[in-house]
């Protein structure tokens, strides 16, 4: 079940994730997780989502589960840092990502996330760094 509030946020925070078809399934400050379904258009020719989709995927999410950890006056953020190790490929169904914080300063927040396939397997591992605007 999507979260239609939290495809809101998305696409009108970052447009580029409306374009790619970014679902939102849930949004809090511990746990945001989106979700992206194979296209050919977003495809290697292998077959496999490329992986800048999934780190658009990725990046999207992790951002706004920053955003959503904000410290007092904070305004909004921006990745300053992304680390992905990509661990098998997404040929069908959806690349699911799930994004917790793992630090949240007056000055930065670190985000990690994960990307799951539709049988839970570890598709990849991302860990990103959002300055605090």
């Amino acid at each position: 079940m999507t979260d239609p509030e939290g495809t809101q946020l998305f696409h009108r925070s970052m447009p580029f994730s409306e374009r790619l078809g970014i679902e939102v399934l849930e949004h809090g400050r511990e746990l945001v997780r989106s979700r992206l379904k194979w296209d050919e258009s977003l495809c290697t020719l292998g077959g496999a989502l490329h992986g800048g989709a999934l780190m658009a995927l990725a990046d999207s999410t992790g951002a706004v589960c920053a955003f959503l950890n904000l410290p007092e006056g904070g305004q909004g953020t921006t990745t300053v840092e992304s680390k992905t190790n990509f661990l098998r490929a997404v040929r069908s169904g959806y690349a699911v990502a799930s994004s917790r914080p793992l630090h949240a300063g007056r000055k930065f927040v670190v985000v990690e996330t994960e990307v799951h396939d539709d049988d839970g397997k570890l598709v990849a591992k991302v860990t990103q760094t959002q300055a605090v605007l």
